[in-house]
């Protein structure tokens, strides 16, 4: 007897959090995985997602697919930020609803919550405050798409989630030398000083603020794992206007131990300076990661462990991305 094959539609998995999940869900031989590139499949485009779905017979649907970026990008496009996730959440959201698709997995931020949220942030911390200036307009996005999962769930009984990863990291992360994140950018930063021989390596800042890391492969298990909950196990965990879930360690480091780890990974032998004139940032921003572990989930993999890792896949692909 042939078994009916799980139809998923991963959104965004050329990024590096939808790749992974495509990775997860490729191990299981029972998942049909349905994808479209940018170019195949417009998701900002209402007409174009809503004759996908109606066309597709999608049973799952994990949403990965954001238009993300720094600070910078997030200062300088900020109606960019804002439109095309809305656009991303709604076209998906609604036409998979329309086209009878009962579960979904919606994937968010750690930025949904207020700067000053107390630590470590619980997701009762949801808006109860003023959110970080610089990114508002994309945490107002992703705001969006817990509220509208939310609200299909209690409109039209459907089933679907969201979940609120930490600061991410790992395989297809963006090396970029102007526009990366902390992890890769120091990746990158100790790997060419290593070349050239440098003598001393500045990072930015005092050393002292504390952020928490998660390999973007825990990341995906732990979203496979959300998905695939019992209903009625997940609702008892949760509650029906706060129902996302926090995907972190729930440890941090402060930056002056991920700088030493980095160039012990990395084998850079030089020294190793501080530049506190330039800015910290949050003195911390961790996650409460509490309620993924009532359900039974806790990551894997260490920082030591994940940093090598990536490093390999950069050293594996660094002429894909040379600047």
């Amino acid at each position: 007897m042939t078994v009916k094959k799980n139809r998923i539609f991963v959104a965004g998995h050329n990024g590096m959090v939808g790749s992974a999940i495509v990775r997860q869900l490729q191990q299981n031989p029972h998942n049909e995985l349905v994808l479209r590139s940018r170019r195949e499949l417009d998701l900002t485009s209402q007409a174009q997602v809503s004759a996908f779905f109606a066309a597709e017979q999608i049973d799952q649907v994990y949403l990965a697919a954001a238009k993300v970026g720094g600070i910078v990008a997030n200062n300088t496009y900020p109606a960019d930020f804002i439109y095309e996730n809305l656009m991303i959440q709604c076209n998906i959201i609604h036409s998979a609803h329309q086209a009878g698709v009962q579960k979904l997995l919606f994937l968010g931020s750690s930025c949904i919550y207020p700067k000053l949220a107390e630590q470590p942030m619980t997701e009762q911390a949801l808006l109860t405050g003023t959110l970080e200036p610089t990114n508002e307009p994309y945490a107002v996005a992703k705001i969006a798409g817990i509220k509208l999962c939310e609200s299909y769930n209690r409109q039209f009984g459907r089933d679907y989630r969201s979940v609120m990863p930490t600061n991410l990291y790992g395989p297809n992360d963006n090396f970029h030398p102007q526009n990366s994140h902390v992890i890769p950018a120091l990746l990158r930063r100790f790997h060419e000083a290593k070349l050239a021989g440098a003598e001393e390596v500045v990072a930015w800042g005092s050393g002292k603020p504390m952020r928490e890391f998660l390999h973007v492969d825990d990341m995906a298990a732990a979203s496979v794992f959300v998905m695939d909950l019992d209903g009625e196990v997940y609702q008892q965990h949760t509650e029906a206007m706060l129902s996302h879930i926090n995907v972190g360690t729930g440890v941090d480091c402060t930056i002056r131990e991920l700088v030493e780890t980095v160039a012990k990974v990395v084998g850079y032998q030089g020294r190793i300076a501080f530049d506190a004139s330039k800015p910290d940032g949050a003195p911390r921003k961790l996650m409460d990661v509490s309620r993924l572990a009532a359900l039974g989930w806790k990551a894997g993999t260490s920082l030591e462990q994940g940093l090598a890792s990536t490093y390999q896949w950069f050293l594996a692909n660094q002429d894909s991305f040379r600047a």
